[in-house]
């Protein structure tokens, strides 16, 4: 079972696409058919597989969960407690808990059997840059 570790810096919020890198992960594995599983190890980004034709798109998701659970500094989120690590931190948390830490996708015939506009992104929830380390595991 080929396992791999992926490191992913981001700027900020916002999505990452890094279907090519897994696609290239896939491709040297030289599984012909199996399952993918993603994992992102941190509780303040997410995994998510959405369109990847329009930016747009990206974009109007980032604002869409920056108006759901905004900063704390925000007066709408004066009953959070854990605030120690900036006005992003526990927001991120909320946000990665509504998407998902872990997806799988198919795998045929050597290749991620996605949608034809559907990329695999890294959905960065804090401010800052970070290096954030993503398992994948291919089963046969």
């Amino acid at each position: 079972m080929p396992q791999h570790h992926l490191t992913l810096p981001t700027n900020g919020q916002g999505l990452y696409e890094f279907t090519e890198q897994v696609q290239a992960f896939v491709q040297s594995a030289n599984t012909s058919t199996g399952l993918l599983t993603l994992f992102v190890q941190h509780t303040s980004c997410s995994l998510i597989i959405q369109e990847n034709a329009d930016v747009e798109v990206q974009t109007d998701l980032k604002n869409f969960f920056a108006r759901l659970v905004p900063p704390t500094s925000d007066p709408s989120m004066s009953y959070i407690t854990h605030t120690y690590e900036g006005d992003d931190d526990m927001p991120a948390h909320i946000k990665a808990a509504l998407t998902q830490t872990s997806i799988s996708i198919p795998i045929v015939r050597e290749r991620l059997a996605l949608g034809r506009w559907q990329g695999i992104y890294l959905f960065e929830h804090r401010d800052r840059s970070h290096a954030r380390k993503v398992v994948l595991h291919l089963a046969d």
